[in-house]
């Protein structure tokens, strides 16, 4: 005999209707918002950490939640003294922008949909290019142009290990445009 969650008898299945998935019938359904450090999604059990830059403190993060959760362009998630995490959003179509570190090695991962990443010595000598999905990781050594061009038909969401830190603390760039306006007093380096 099955059992449906102290339930002896199956749940009555209308043959038009939806049924209601065991995860939604067991679990309370959090309305949207902040509860702690936590985001709770409407009708679904999935929470995110809240992303700020958690920088020179202690701290653990499940990456990939906090990754598929930034909808913003770039969100430094923690800056410390030798190193900085952020969280990047690609549109379908747009690109990080090609771009170089003179003195910072960078580590991305991708954490969910499609890209192309190039890379090479000169801005206009990019030999080094790679289709890249889901769980795929790419190495950046200073000094080298790069490129992460999202091919998808949905958002390319990534993080990003720069050694030493890019970015101020507590950056946040909610678009493309915002990135490359606050960047160019920075010395992150576009386009040269």
């Amino acid at each position: 005999m099955n059992y449906y969650y102290g339930n002896p008898y199956p749940p009555y299945r209308h043959p038009t209707v939806p049924m209601y998935t065991h995860l939604q019938t067991i679990y309370p359904v959090y309305q949207p918002g902040y509860v702690g450090n936590w985001r709770y999604e409407q009708n679904m059990n999935v929470s995110y950490p809240r992303i700020n830059d958690h920088g020179k403190e202690p701290y653990v993060v499940n990456i990939n939640q906090a990754a598929k959760a930034n909808t913003n362009f770039r969100t430094a998630l923690w800056t410390g003294k030798h190193l900085q995490v952020t969280l990047m959003n690609i549109k379908p179509g747009d690109d990080v922008g090609l771009e170089v570190h003179h003195d910072v090695d960078q580590f991305l991962r991708i954490e969910e949909g499609v890209g192309l990443v190039q890379m090479g010595k000169r801005k206009n000598q990019l030999t080094f290019e790679k289709r890249v999905n889901k769980n795929d990781a790419i190495m950046v050594p200073a000094g080298t142009w790069h490129n992460v061009r999202n091919t998808g038909h949905h958002p390319l969401k990534l993080y990003s290990i720069y050694a030493p830190p890019e970015h101020p603390f507590g950056t946040v760039h909610q678009t493309k445009t915002e990135a490359l306006a606050a960047e160019g007093g920075h010395g992150h380096h576009h386009r040269e």
